[in-house]
């Protein structure tokens, strides 16, 4: 068979099949009395097993190895061939986010485009203070999307605050950072509801008050926290969770105290309160949190629950009970 014939039913060109010759990937089999390479059926099989290996990313040194070498074992360059393939399609991956990302700014021209590629790129510098002025950027040089998944990256406490200053100035944000509450990374988690807690908006609340039933409790804390802050009573049976726990108890008292701003929640907040510290399943180092907690509430209900501790078995919980009827005029 002619070079031509090969060429045609392999779909390699003739120019190609002699850089295969001159690398000695294929040599044809014979001549023919004219001179012309003549190739066999064998010499065509190899040409396919060539194109094959070509096709899954193999160079032809490579293919050379593979196909000429009896000693040789194909699982580490496989191997290999999946790592590069992996990183390859990674950073496409990622030329493909900011593309999209680019584009969804409707760039009027090619310094917008410019503008956006070089924020984007400062948002993932090494640098925080790059990451910071990136973060102050004009929203509508930065992608939201882009922003989100800094603020969710983001382990400097300066440029996480700026982070998430950008996000409550943004559209569209609140959404995303719900998903990040999804992740199996409890820091990203974390993040996303600190982002979530500083978001203007109905969207931005109904997503914290779903958080309230998180099963992480760190999420739960902070979104009882900005709620509470907000006036929220259904974040109180987390707050009260939260000073059972010890975890950012005297912050959890501070919105309780909030919450308590007339006589019905101070009442409800305070029993809810007195239950916990009855609960035999409450140590003694939870009940002294609990009553602390009763300072800040205003009200009868509280004003009686502490004088039921005056004495109390557990005497630094009946001395603070004391402590704090005095301050209340109630000693």
């Amino acid at each position: 068979m002619l070079i031509g014939e090969v060429a045609r039913r392999s779909g390699v060109s003739a120019r190609m099949l002699r850089h295969y010759e001159s690398l000695g990937l294929v040599r044809p089999s014979g001549r023919t009395r004219s001179g012309y390479r003549e190739y066999s059926g064998e010499d065509v099989r190899r040409i396919f097993h060539i194109e094959s290996l070509r096709a899954v990313g193999l160079s032809l040194r490579e293919i050379g190895r593979a196909l000429d070498d009896p000693g040789f074992t194909p699982a580490d360059l496989v191997d290999d061939l999946i790592r590069r393939t992996r990183e390859r399609i990674a950073a496409e991956t990622e030329l493909l986010i900011r593309l999209d990302r680019v584009h969804a700014t409707d760039p009027a021209g090619w310094e917008d485009v410019l503008q956006v590629l070089a924020v984007l790129r400062a948002l993932g510098s090494p640098s925080a203070g790059a990451r910071q002025r990136a973060a102050l950027a004009p929203v509508d040089e930065v992608p939201v999307e882009a922003l989100v998944e800094a603020a969710l990256d983001e382990s400097d406490p300066v440029v996480a605050g700026a982070l998430r200053w950008a996000l409550a100035r943004s559209d569209g944000s609140a959404a995303l950072l719900a998903e990040g509450l999804g992740s199996a990374v409890p820091e990203v988690r974390e993040r996303a509801v600190r982002s979530l807690a500083e978001l203007p908006g109905d969207e931005a609340v109904a997503l914290l008050r779903d958080a309230l039933a998180h099963p992480d409790a760190v999420v739960r804390g902070r979104a009882a926290l900005a709620l509470g802050a907000q006036g929220e009573a259904t974040a109180t049976p987390v707050l009260v969770d939260m000073i059972v726990a010890g975890r950012n108890d005297t912050d959890a008292a501070d919105v309780l105290s909030v919450l308590a701003g007339d006589d019905a929640a101070a009442d409800r907040i305070a029993s809810l309160l007195a239950c916990r510290i009855g609960d035999e399943a409450t140590g003694p180092p939870a009940r002294g949190r609990l009553t602390q907690a009763l300072a800040g509430i205003p009200g009868a209900t509280a004003s009686r629950a502490l004088t039921d501790l005056v004495g109390d078995a557990d005497r630094a919980v009946a001395l603070t009970a004391t402590y704090l009827l005095r301050l209340r005029g109630d000693g």
